[in-house]
C-alpha cells in the first residue's frame, strides 16, 4: 500500500503522470526512515532535513511537519509493518515540459513502506569492500550536497564503478581530491587511536546517523576528528565503518584491496553497540510518551 498524495492506495494503482517534473528532470527531494517496533526513528529529524531540502529548492511541499509525519505512520499500518524502511519522496508534480519551476502548480507526495530485511550477517561479522571510484562526488558550489535531491545519477555512476570492481559500496572524493562520502553511506575510519570522518565543508550530507556515531563517540571518550582526509589516510586506518539509516553502522574490510583489520575493530563495536542503545532508549521514550499513539496501538495490536 503506497500513500500517494492525499490517499493510501495500492501499488498497482499508485500511478503518477508522465509529465511529472520528478519524472522528468529529477526535481524533487526524498528522505529515508527506518522503523522499529512501530516506532520510526528520528523521525521528526528526517522531517526537518525534508523541509530544508524543499526550501533549498523553492519548493512548497504544501503540508505540515505534523501531517507528514501521521501520514509516515498511516502507511506503516496500511502494510502492517513493525520493522519497516520507509521513503518519503516529494517531486516538484505534473506540469508542461519544461524547467521553470512554476509550471508545477502541485507537488506530487509519496511514501513507500517496505518491510525491513536484515543485512547479512556476514557483513557485520567480517566487513565489506569498499571502493573509491574516479567519479567525484558533485561540487557544492554547483548542487548543494545538503539537498536530498532526486538527481541520483552522480551516485549511480559510483555504484557502477563499484560493481564492477566486486565492492559493496563506493566512496567518491571532492573535487580537491579529499575524501567525501559514499553514494549512500557516510564514512568513518580509526587512525591514531582517533574516529576520523569527512567534515561537511568537502561536499557531503549531514548525515542524521552519522550526527547520533559522533555524539555518542564523543561521550564516550573516543577523540573525534571532523577535517579533510586524502585517500592514503584510509589505507593506514586501524579499522573503518560506513553508516547510514538503515545499516546503521557496518565495518569495512577491505578499501581498494588494502586490508583494513581481520575483523571489525574495537571501536567500530563499541559505536555500532552505542548506536543500538540509542536506538532502544528513543524506542522506550517514545512508547513511554505515547506520542504516536493511534499509530502505535494500531500496529502492535494488528
Amino acid at each position: 500500500m503506497i500513500y500517494l498524495n492525499e490517499e493510501i492506495v495500492p501499488e498497482s494503482k499508485a500511478l503518477i503522470s508522465v509529465f511529472d517534473h520528478g519524472f522528468l528532470y529529477g526535481d524533487g527531494i526524498y528522505e529515508t526512515l527506518r522503523a522499529y517496533k512501530g516506532i520510526v526513528f528520528k523521525v521528526d529529524e528526517h522531517i526537518e532535513r525534508l523541509f530544508r531540502s524543499a526550501h533549498m529548492i523553492n519548493l512548497d511541499i504544501q503540508k505540515t511537519p505534523e501531517t507528514i509525519r501521521k501520514a509516515v505512520y498511516e502507511t506503516i499500518i496500511a502494510n502492517n509493518h513493525n520493522e519497516a524502511v520507509i521513503r518519503i519522496t516529494i517531486s516538484r508534480g505534473a506540469g508542461p515540459v519544461g524547467l521553470d519551476p512554476g509550471l508545477c502548480p502541485t507537488p506530487t507526495f509519496v511514501i513507500i513502506s517496505n518491510e525491513f530485511k536484515e543485512y547479512p550477517k556476514q557483513y557485520y561479522n567480517k566487513g565489506v569492500k569498499i571502493a573509491i571510484v574516479n567519479t567525484r562526488r558533485n561540487f557544492k558550489g554547483a548542487l548543494n550536497p545538503q539537498i536530498k535531491s532526486l538527481n541520483f545519477l552522480n551516485n549511480i555512476l559510483a555504484k557502477i564503478e563499484a560493481k564492477n570492481r566486486n565492492a559493496y559500496e563506493a566512496i567518491m572524493l571532492n573535487y580537491r581530491g579529499y575524501i567525501a562520502e559514499g553514494t549512500i553511506t557516510n564514512l568513518f575510519f580509526v587512525k591514531d587511536q582517533t574516529l576520523c570522518t569527512p567534515c561537511i565543508d568537502v561536499g557531503i550530507l549531514d548525515g542524521i546517523t552519522r550526527r547520533i556515531i559522533i555524539d555518542a563517540a564523543k561521550q564516550m571518550g573516543i577523540e573525534v576528528r571532523e577535517g579533510r582526509f586524502r585517500r592514503e589516510e584510509i589505507y593506514r586506518a586501524k579499522e573503518a565503518f560506513i553508516s547510514n539509516t538503515t545499516m546503521e553502522v557496518l565495518p569495512v574490510a577491505e578499501v581498494d584491496d588494502v586490508k583494513i583489520g581481520s575483523e571489525p575493530g574495537p571501536v567500530t563495536r563499541m559505536l555500532h553497540k552505542a548506536y543500538k542503545i540509542k536506538v532502544a532508549e528513543y524506542i522506550t521514550k517514545h512508547k513511554q510518551n505515547n506520542r504516536s499513539a493511534p499509530a502505535i496501538v494500531s500496529i502492535q495490536q494488528g
